[in-house]
């Protein structure tokens, strides 16, 4: 077991946002060795943006951009921080973070806690350049404008992150997820469009689980309408399976991890037929082994997300993923991780 899987362990006893905060300082202090270098078989490029394999962290980790460096150096294909608010807002009351380990699961109601966009521009102009990194952008609870905050993150922002991520289905700001509603979506990515980094960084646009296939059809001709470059499918879900264990199930809030695994497996399906190869596609949601990723791939997918299962199975993950998607790859014959995209369809 690596260090850093020793502290994820060690971290797992915690209060799961004391441990959050810890594992955040420790990213930053601890002085880790560069990832090696990505088998070429796994290099993967959407809309423009390069990365030596498909395997990225999803927002949420590292809110405020501080630990960067730290993140880049886990092997990851893409690093993605936030979600950002114009203004720094305190989040919801606490508790809002629980882990239901029984489940493999988490339940957060964060509430897009975060220290703003100034600070978040600061940490971001001194990124580091080995891994691409992604602003993921949010809007302010108060705001009732919401579309005005994404524009601002932008401009903000504008040559300081590789790509941008329009967050719009986090399930803990009042009035969020109605911008997925295809007259909201309109005005909300018209704008977007108008606001794109002259630097040509590409954006995408990160969706709920809870869709019917219909609602993810219209948000896929909303995005292509409109320019988005990639859909991140999906966010947590409000949905609590009757298969949940843990005590707090209860929770109010989104839920990630292994339970939502058939949750966004069934919203990239839905969004693999109605783009049918016109918009590229990012899967998140339950991915915690190679399987995962590879089923995801194979789906639709062009690259995935994790996150909840680094709070179980430890940083090591990473590695383990991209090991066992080129074993994957060359048994079955596959030259480049893109030609097996979509191939189980």
């Amino acid at each position: 077991m690596s260090l850093t899987d020793l502290g994820a362990v060690i971290l797992r006893q915690m209060d799961p946002e004391t441990a959050h905060r810890l594992a955040i300082r420790a990213l930053q202090v601890t002085p880790l060795p560069a990832p090696r270098a990505d088998d070429p078989i796994l290099m993967t490029r959407i809309a423009g943006l390069e990365m030596s394999n498909p395997v990225g962290l999803a927002a949420g980790l590292d809110k405020n951009g501080e630990a960067l460096d730290g993140l880049s150096r886990l092997g990851f294909g893409t690093v993605e921080c936030g979600s950002v608010t114009p203004r720094p807002q305190p989040g919801n009351p606490k508790p809002r973070l629980f882990r239901l380990s029984e489940d493999r699961a988490v339940i957060n109601r964060m509430g897009f806690n975060n220290e703003g966009l100034e600070p978040f521009a600061g940490r971001l102009a001194n990124r580091p350049k080995r891994t691409p990194i992604g602003a993921n952008l949010g809007a302010n609870k108060d705001t009732e404008d919401k579309a005005a905050d994404y524009v601002a993150g932008l401009h903000r922002l504008a040559g300081l992150a590789d790509y941008f991520t329009i967050n719009i289905s986090s399930p803990n700001t009042p009035g969020l997820r109605a911008l997925q509603g295809r007259e909201a979506l309109d005005d909300l990515l018209g704008r977007i469009n108008e606001a794109r980094p002259g630097d040509g960084a590409p954006v995408f646009l990160k969706i709920a689980p809870d869709l019917i296939g219909e609602e993810i059809g219209m948000i896929v001709e909303a995005s292509l309408a409109h320019g988005i470059d990639a859909l991140i499918v999906s966010n947590t879900t409000l949905e609590r399976p009757a298969s949940l264990k843990s005590g707090f199930a209860g929770e109010a809030g989104g839920l990630s991890g292994a339970p939502l695994k058939p949750f966004a497996q069934k919203a990239l399906e839905a969004a693999a037929e109605a783009a049918a190869g016109r918009l590229p596609l990012i899967a998140v949601g339950g991915i915690e082994s190679g399987a995962d990723a590879w089923a995801r791939i194979r789906a639709g997918a062009s690259a995935v997300q994790i996150y909840s299962a680094l709070i179980y199975d430890g940083p090591g993950l990473v590695g383990a993923i991209k090991r066992d998607l080129v074993a994957r790859l060359r048994a079955e014959g596959f030259r480049h991780i893109s030609d097996a995209v979509g191939a189980g369809r």
